[in-house]
């Protein structure tokens, strides 16, 4: 269930679920009951207040209204609309709620243990205002636990994108596939507890739906496996290339990412007083002396080695890009990550010129925010669209970084990661993710794969670490430990 639909794409999921045979009072009724029976199991029977708006959103509410009632909760229901402006499943849904319905107003929000916001759902066309966004006020300054159904409303699916204003849920109820929404902030920060329900849309739609965005997830995957006779270089070789004596620490974090994530060799490549400095820090690391673009190029000449990554404190200026155009010119596939994408921020087109002579999609761009804004500063739109954007006219894989990292294929296909913890946001926590990524092209995987994969483990070893205090350089020493239990999922 990796697959991602933005609104548009879960109404036709809907439209062919029902032009298959399957009745559309049955997907609502489902829907409700996926939502009622949240409910009556997470919470002590209480008040409970439904508010209903007049699109289907508003008629999964009256199922839960009628479902919880059913159960013996007391249940009010709070409409924006008149009942005689409901039309199609919600209307039938409203009759069969059968009691009483009152004009939601933004003072019946107090004194209820539970709410349920059924008032707009994912698909938004224009920002909440007015009668409905003091509704909405009222909603999340209410002590209430708050469970919105499919969305939280004021949340655009699509985008995560806050129109106007937004409830704060607790827990969020959604059907069939979740919407990109669920994944894009700040809209996923709102979202509480998403649950994923089956609702009895058939699987098969989405071969109709033409879905390019995914949650990133191990079955999108392939982890590399070793040989029982195989050898080091069998597990590929792994280059990083540091900056001066005084910057040596991103590259050591990328060259530890590089090796837990199961690289058979690291080399760090430096000047001799850089490689003083990494001498006294590391021990299975390998080091090599270079000191200019040829020496790398030298360097490179033996394709056993399989990835370079380049960037965490290499240094911003001439050195560093010439370092990254000869490295553009081997076989080998790289990583950019940082001092690389401010060398190039104002000739990124030099940059994208050498990527696109070289074998499609070798190449990742490993940006934040500040960075991609550098060297893709005319790209505007939501996260997803400007990481794709980026990697059309780049030529290479664009991974995005954030709380909502966003890995984007030149073909379109994308990807949303969120494994990981807001302790991820430190001092060389992105020099690791470097190190990974390079580690698993090193051993043979596609640099999309590798992104997605990467990204997903350096998340996951943010949350093994599991308390306050997290350095970088506590996350390589978390990766064993989450490959291991990756490679029990798939047993």
């Amino acid at each position: 269930m990796q697959e991602l639909l933005s609104p548009k794409q879960m109404a036709a999921a809907d439209r062919l679920a029902i032009e298959s045979g399957v009745n559309s009072l049955s997907l609502m009724e489902n829907a409700g009951q996926a939502v009622a029976y949240e409910v009556s199991q997470r919470f002590s029977l209480q008040p409970v207040l439904v508010l209903c708006g007049p699109g289907n959103n508003g008629g999964d509410g009256f199922v839960v209204a009628r479902l919880l009632s059913e159960r013996g909760w007391p249940v009010r229901v709070g409409l924006t609309c008149s009942k005689s402006d409901l039309d199609g499943d919600a209307a039938i849904m409203a009759r069969m709620w059968g009691g009483a319905l009152e004009t939601a107003v933004p003072a019946m929000c107090s004194d209820f243990g539970v709410i349920i916001d059924a008032l707009l759902g994912a698909g938004l066309s224009r920002d909440v205002e007015g009668e409905i966004a003091d509704l909405v006020t009222a909603i999340n300054d209410s002590d209430a636990h708050i469970v919105s159904i499919d969305m939280p409303s004021g949340v655009d699916g699509a985008t995560g994108t806050v129109c106007g204003v937004a409830v704060k849920a607790n827990l969020t109820v959604t059907f069939f596939r979740h919407k990109p929404g669920h994944l894009l902030f700040p809209g996923a920060g709102l979202c509480g507890e998403v649950l994923l329900a089956d609702i009895g849309i058939p699987d098969a739609v989405l071969s109709e739906l033409d879905v390019d965005l995914y949650e990133n997830d191990p079955k999108l995957w392939t982890l590399p496996q070793r040989s029982d006779v195989g050898h080091k270089f069998d597990a590929g070789h792994c280059v990083v290339v540091s900056g001066d004596e005084l910057y040596t620490g991103a590259a050591r974090l990328s060259a530890f990412g590089a090796a837990r994530s199961g690289a058979g060799l690291v080399t760090i490549t430096g000047n001799r007083d850089a490689l003083i400095v990494h001498a006294a820090h590391v021990t299975a690391i390998m080091l090599a002396e270079i000191s200019s673009a040829s020496g790398l190029a030298a360097l490179l000449d033996d394709e056993r080695k399989k990835a370079l990554v380049i960037g965490p404190g290499a240094g911003i200026g001439e050195e560093t890009r010439e370092k990254v155009l000869v490295a553009l010119e081997s076989s080998a596939r790289l990583v950019l990550d940082a001092d690389v994408i401010t060398s190039f921020a104002h000739q990124p087109d030099v940059l994208f010129a050498s990527i696109g002579k070289r074998e499609a999609a070798s190449v990742v761009l490993t940006p934040h925010a500040g960075e991609f804004n550098r060297m893709f500063g005319d790209i505007e739109g939501v996260k997803t669209e400007r990481a794709r954007a980026a990697a059309v006219r780049s030529g290479a894989i664009v991974l995005l970084k954030g709380s909502d990292t966003v890995i984007a294929h030149p073909s379109g296909r994308a990807v949303i990661n969120r494994t990981g913890t807001a302790r991820l946001a430190t001092a060389g926590s992105g020099d690791v993710l470097a190190g990974v990524i390079g580690g698993l092209m090193a051993q043979g995987m596609g640099a999309f794969e590798a992104s997605c994969a990467g990204a997903y483990i350096h998340g996951r070893a943010g949350v093994a670490f599991g308390k306050p205090g997290m350095l970088a350089d506590d996350l390589p020493r978390q990766i064993p430990s989450v490959l291991a239990d990756l490679a029990m999922d798939r047993l």
